[in-house]
């Protein structure tokens, strides 16, 4: 079965996010005060070829794990869309 999931990557909010910084800046300057922080980070989907939902995810969870987070600096959530 195909599914597809989402895999969210956030910078630590314990460190320094230049991205999400200059966002910010670029958002006050554009008079929207009510903003007060930006994070910047990266959306990623995969098509996931697995028997189970559990099988899918644990792919991904793999995925994240080895290449697309560094568990130094980012965290991750997983999220399975319907198939």
């Amino acid at each position: 079965m195909m599914y597809k999931v989402r895999i969210r990557v956030m910078p630590h909010k314990e460190l320094l996010d230049p991205q999400g910084k200059a966002v910010l800046t670029g958002i006050q300057q554009l008079n929207l005060g009510s903003v007060m922080d930006v994070r910047v980070g990266k959306n990623i989907e995969l098509q996931v070829q697995a028997t189970s939902s559990e099988e899918a995810g644990q792919i991904a969870a793999a995925a994240a794990t080895q290449l697309l987070a560094n568990p130094v600096m980012e965290v991750f959530d997983i999220e399975l869309v319907a198939p």
